[in-house]
């Protein structure tokens, strides 16, 4: 019997689960968002563009990427939320659509001595299992590779309570790979006893010299008085031999003060965990200085810098150790792992291979997997973070990225571009905040953010197509096709500051001459050596104010007025007008609204809910107590006048009763730097990248040097905003100034007076000089990756 196959021809409904292609935001409100409503389509890669400060961050990761997270964290059970970070829900009235959120901002990575990039992205978790399997001779398992593990070693007698009960002597061993000398740091630190204390003076009279420590204070003086092991009263070169050992390096012992046992301690130890266990990059500015003046750190003489014992460097494959492995450019190490013939490891081996192959896909094969995390930019940090998603197997999540191209030369970005493709064909939904008009380019979907920045922006000018925005008249598609011109004439030295043999990182003995009196511009693929020239080589005393990408330490009480000292000379001419001592205008200090110690929100912790934060009912979010809101200035009280932007406080503190000269000149700095839209007292924590790096530009542009240095400051910056800054450098340039730029924006390169570009490549393929010149004499030669972008973005 034959059975007949029918079919359908009818068009299939389509089914209600392919209904959900959006993510829908409505009434989107958090920080200056002006009720913004859009609708963003999945599985597609949409780019948010608009001014700095326009509202593109709060949009997309403090609402929908945030919310996101939130939402994730409550599907665990309670027990687990109260290990996690708490998060507040934005302030948004619909978010629809929503699927898992995975960020990859700039953040930089962790601050441990003991971070690289090998421990950051799990190579060197797989280094060490290989090592482990093949190395000879063999040592022991993988903590015997790792250089945060120390070996332990322990004796004694154990019972086995089985039948006749009896003890047996037994040793344990567990074999790490940690250096015994520098616990793993590769460094070793000298401390000078000088810079510790006064030895004419007793630890009673104030000997100590160390920030923070204060001998009149409680622990101090009780503590060393009631050890017995030394006297507080006697002068510290009056020690004896047992007395300054106890001083300086005795192990913690508890003691007893007033009833309360203590942890007494010698000097030398406190010392190495409060101030040498942290990273420098990561302490505030008069630590740093202090740990500078006091601290000398030479590579350790036992293991050589590795971070490794002598038997975790003894096992070799194929005559290379772990140490050597991890010290190699990672484009090298690709080449040797692949050349390893294993079948037992065979699976190791491919999923080592695919993440060293990401790095160089990705533009960080320069690397080594030994560099410390913390030395890394923003943008290498991105993109290191970027490694572990590209194998990954997740589709239908959403990617979210902070301007991925920071740091990177224009050849790489078309690289960038191919990635964040990749990811969007795999079915994700990628959403990308960015300037560049290369990244706008191939966007599915653009959202332009505006108009103006601040009070002025938080609305969506346009969402649609990258041609309909070309049309659309916002900032944005007026500037996206915006090309800066060569100059026609550039500026005469006025003098050259000398580089001489500069070996600093990959640098090749680099001789060079840096002209004064012009804008130059150093140029050169990620990783060619840009940034070990001029931050590693310029001679020190040369007067030279650097303005880095390093982030601004503040906390949600930091703002702009308190940041840049605008806030002390306000606080006098109000103390002055009104007759009042100063501390009662601060926030922190004695004028603090006592409901909320002067933040204007109340927090309450919900213990294992997400703790949430309030207006203070007693202030209304001005921050201040009210019998201080009653003291004016110019008609205005303190908070108000913390609530102007920088334009109008600078029109305020100007002119008329309120005129206050200091306060105006650190205003103007903040309007020439394009900060003028700016509150001067919002949290720092508010403030977008760009505008954290402009302030902390116009904070610098006070200091006394003749040679300015800055690192990328077109980072962040919209195309609009690009031409201001020219014109900035310029202003600094005509008052006399030498500006030095590292910079990958074509239109700073086509600006500068002198070009220094550095290559071919970027690791030990670089650091050479292949060009100096003018931008003019660059592009007629085409002779290098620069030159060659360089021309085709002014069209010669």
């Amino acid at each position: 019997m034959s059975m007949e196959t029918t079919t359908d021809t009818q068009p299939a409904a389509p089914h209600v689960a392919d209904s959900h292609g959006l993510i829908r935001v409505h009434g989107a409100r958090e920080n200056n968002l002006k009720d913004v409503s859009i609708e963003i389509p999945k599985r597609r890669l949409t780019v948010f563009t608009g001014v700095s400060g326009s509202g593109k961050s709060s949009l997309v990761f403090n609402t929908i990427a945030a919310e996101s997270q939130r939402m994730i964290n409550e599907t665990y059970s309670a027990f687990v939320q109260g290990f996690m970070p708490t998060l507040a829900r934005p302030e948004v009235d619909v978010l629809d659509g929503l699927t898992t959120a995975i960020i990859v901002d700039q953040q930089r990575m962790g601050s441990d001595p003991r971070s690289t990039v090998g421990t950051a992205t799990d190579a060197n978790a797989m280094l060490r299992i290989l090592f482990s399997r093949l190395g000879q001779p063999h040592i022991g398992s993988p903590n015997a590779f790792s250089f945060n593990v120390p070996t332990v070693r322990a004796s004694g007698a154990i019972t086995v309570e089985r039948g006749n009960k009896k003890a047996e002597r037994a040793t344990y061993t567990r074999l790490g790979g940690m250096c015994p000398r520098c616990e793993g740091r590769g460094t070793v630190s000298d401390i000078d006893l000088t810079q510790l204390y006064d030895d004419s003076k007793s630890i009673a009279e104030g000997a100590f010299t160390i920030p923070g420590w204060k001998s009149d204070s409680w622990w101090t003086v009780r503590t060393y008085a009631a050890s017995g092991f030394l006297d507080p009263n006697k002068p510290i070169r009056d020690f004896t031999k047992q007395e300054m050992q106890d001083f300086l390096y005795r192990e913690a012992t508890k003691v007893k003060v007033e009833g309360s046992t203590l942890t007494y301690e010698g000097l030398i130890p406190r010392i190495q965990k409060s101030f040498l266990s942290k990273d420098r990059e990561a302490m505030q500015p008069h630590i740093r200085e202090f740990v500078d003046r006091a601290v000398t750190f030479t590579t350790c003489p036992e293991c050589d810098g590795t971070r490794l014992s002598e038997a975790a460097r003894s096992s070799r494959i194929a005559g290379i150790n772990i140490a050597d492995a991890c010290a190699m450019q990672i484009s090298d190490l690709v080449a040797w792992v692949r050349s390893l013939d294993e079948p037992s490891v065979k699976p190791l081996l491919t999923a080592l291979l695919r993440t060293l192959e990401s790095f160089v896909e990705i533009g960080l094969g320069y690397l080594s997997l030994d560099r410390p995390a913390g030395t890394l930019s923003g943008g290498e940090a991105q993109r290191t973070k970027m490694i572990r998603h590209l194998g990954s197997s997740l589709t239908d999540v959403t990617y979210v990225f902070d301007e991925p191209t920071a740091g990177l030369h224009p050849h790489d970005i078309q690289r960038m571009n191919t990635l964040l493709l990749r990811l969007r064909d795999k079915g994700n939904t990628v959403l990308v905040v960015e300037h560049k008009p290369e990244v706008i380019a191939i966007a599915d979907h653009v959202v332009d953010l505006g108009p103006g920045a601040g009070t002025a922006g938080g609305t969506v000018c346009y969402e649609g197509t990258v041609e309909g925005l070309r049309a659309s008249g916002t900032i944005t598609g007026r500037h996206l096709d915006d090309r800066a011109a060569l100059k026609p004439a550039v500026r005469p030295h006025t003098g050259k500051l000398e580089i001489r043999g500069a070996t600093t990182h990959n640098l090749q003995n680099v001789d060079v001459d840096l002209p004064l009196g012009v804008l130059t511009v150093i140029t050169g693929v990620a990783g060619s050596g840009k940034s070990s020239l001029v931050h590693g080589s310029i001679p020190k005393g040369a007067g030279v104010v650097s303005v880095d990408q390093s982030p601004i330490k503040g906390s949600r009480r930091s703002n702009p007025a308190t940041y840049t000292g605008l806030l002390e000379p306000i606080r006098k001419a109000f103390a002055k007008a009104n007759g009042v001592k100063p501390a009662l205008f601060s926030a922190n200090s004695e004028g603090a609204c006592p409901g909320c110690n002067g933040a204007g929100v109340v927090y309450t912790d919900l213990g294992i809910m997400a703790s949430v934060s309030s207006t203070c009912e007693e202030c209304g979010g001005k921050r201040f107590q009210a019998s201080v809101l009653d003291y004016r200035l110019g008609g205005r009280d303190i908070s108000e006048v913390l609530a102007m932007s920088v334009t109008e406080a600078e029109e305020f503190f100007g002119t008329g009763e309120a005129r206050t000269p200091a306060a105006h000149v650190i205003l103007e700095r903040l309007a020439d730097v394009g900060l003028g839209y700016l509150t001067i007292g919002q949290p720092l924590t508010t403030l977008s990248g760009g505008e954290r790096q402009r302030l902390k530009l116009a904070t610098h542009m006070a200091d006394k040097g003749g040679i300015y240095v800055l690192d990328e400051p077109t980072n962040g910056l919209h195309l609009a905003d690009v031409e201001q800054l020219l014109g900035l450098l310029d202003r600094l340039v005509d008052a006399g100034k030498s500006v030095i730029v590292i910079e990958h924006h074509q239109a700073v390169m086509a600006h500068a007076d002198w070009i220094i570009d550095l290559g071919p490549g970027a690791g030990h393929d670089g650091g050479r000089v292949v060009f100096e010149g003018t931008p003019a004499e660059l592009v007629a030669a085409r002779s290098t990756l620069t030159g060659q972008h360089l021309a085709d973005y002014v069209g010669a």
